[in-house]
This record gives C-alpha cells, structure tokens and sequence, in this order.
C-alpha cells in the first residue's frame, strides 16, 4: 500500500477525528470516512479503518464506561447482528467501483438522517413526551439495529443511525456518550474476523494503522476538553455540509 506525504497526513488528520468524535461528537467520523476513501481504494478504506475506530472506541470507553444504558445495548444487539451479516455478504459481490459509490451513497443517506434526527428531536423537546419516546424507542430498536449494522459493516458509517436512535429516545449527553462508545467497542471487534475474512484488513493495512493509531490520541483528548463547551447544532452543521461533500465527491469520482 503506497500512499505519498500528503495522503498520509490526510489520513493522520481524519484518524484525529476519530478521536475527537468518539469523545465528544459521535457520528462526526463521517468525515474520517470520506477521506480515507478518498485517499485508499474504496474497499480497501473499510479494512484500514476499522483499527483506528476500534483504538477510539477504547479511548472512549475509558472516558464515559460508567455512562452507559445497557438495556438499551440489549435491544440493539440481535439486529445489529442481522445487519452485519446482511452486510458481509454484500461485500462478498461488491467490487471497489461499487464500493465507492456505495460508500458516497450511504454517506448522503446519512446526512440527510442526521438532519431528520435532529428536527425529530427538537419536535420531541418541545413536547413532554417521555413515555411516549421510550415506546418508540423500544419499537424502532430492530430497524434501526439493523441499518446500523449494514452501514457499519460496509461502510464504517453506523455513526449517525446510532446517534439518532439515541437522540430520539432522550439520551442526555453523557449518557449518549457512554452508550455510544460501549456499542461501537463491541460491534466493530465482532466486525474483524468479517473484515479479515473478506480480506479487508491485512499485514500492510496493519502496518498502516500502527502509524494511524497515534494521531487518535490527541483528537480524543481535545474532544473530552470540549465535549462540554462545544456549540453542538453548529458542529452537526459543519458535519453534515463536510459529509455531503464526501458523498458527491465519492459519487463523481
């Protein structure tokens, strides 16, 4: 895997926001996403990748462990499941030209379910509604378990339908942050054996991530300082306008 000084500090940049978006806005690594797509082929991208969420994952881990709601972990879990296997077998047939545009494809959806997630919850705020959105919640678990373990599998993009789940069924942050963090541990390592089987992840695309790991660190730590200054609604933005652009640039390529 050759790859010039530029890319690699490309790559070192979206690795740091991998950090900084496990710790203080999860779902924000769509962006780590669209780079390293860009950067990497499509298919090889997922497989160089999936380390470094999972080193954040464990910074993450570390920061909120005590933050989580395992019921709701509980409920996820099966069609997560379900949406990992139904996406594995699709990157069995899926070649790197429809990869890429999968890839940009899902990292539009995603965008437009972030904003659909966000208007839902300020609809939500802005009525008492707490009973009623723990029923929806409980409701909604399987599908959105299993978009999310699709779009995680193939893309690494699970990020936003996580975050809406959560969103919608009234997490306060630090326990957003905690549930979010324990899920992605958990499902991004039962993703490896998946990725190393379909020969995503291997002895370059290792040699690679070693590097890429330590440019994690330094995001996560600037993401706990700020976690609780950050102005959300105008990072989600810069998110969401960031992510498209990802989108069409992996659409048009």
């Amino acid at each position: 895997m050759t790859i010039t000084v530029w890319e690699f500090a490309v790559l070192a940049l979206a690795a740091g926001l991998v950090g900084f978006s496990k710790t203080a806005v999860s779902g924000a690594n769509t962006i780590s996403l669209a780079a390293f797509a860009a950067v990497l082929p499509a298919r090889a991208s997922t497989g160089v990748l999936l380390p470094v969420l999972i080193f954040g994952d464990v910074l993450a881990v570390l920061t909120y462990r005590r933050h989580a709601h395992w019921p709701t972990l509980w409920r996820l879990f099966p069609a997560v499941g379900a949406g990992v296997l139904v996406g594995t077998v699709f990157l069995l047939f899926a070649d790197d030209a429809v990869m890429r545009t999968s890839i940009g494809a899902i990292l539009l959806f995603m965008a437009a379910v972030t904003v659909w997630r966000r208007r839902s919850a300020e609809r939500a705020a802005a009525r008492d509604a707490g009973a009623a959105r723990e029923r929806a919640s409980r409701a909604a678990a399987p599908s959105y378990g299993v978009l999310g373990g699709f779009t995680t599998m193939v893309a690494n993009a699970g990020g936003p339908v996580m975050s809406m789940y959560l969103l919608s069924a009234g997490f306060q942050k630090l326990s957003f942050l905690g549930t979010s963090a324990w899920f992605f541990l958990i499902v991004n390592t039962s993703k490896v054996p998946f990725s190393v089987g379909l020969g995503l992840i291997d002895g370059p695309s290792l040699l690679l991530d070693a590097a890429l790991v330590l440019f994690v660190i330094p995001g996560a730590l600037i993401g706990r300082a700020c976690v609780h200054r950050i102005d959300q609604r105008l990072f989600e933005q810069l998110v969401i306008g960031a992510t498209v652009l990802g989108g069409l640039q992996l659409l048009l390529r």
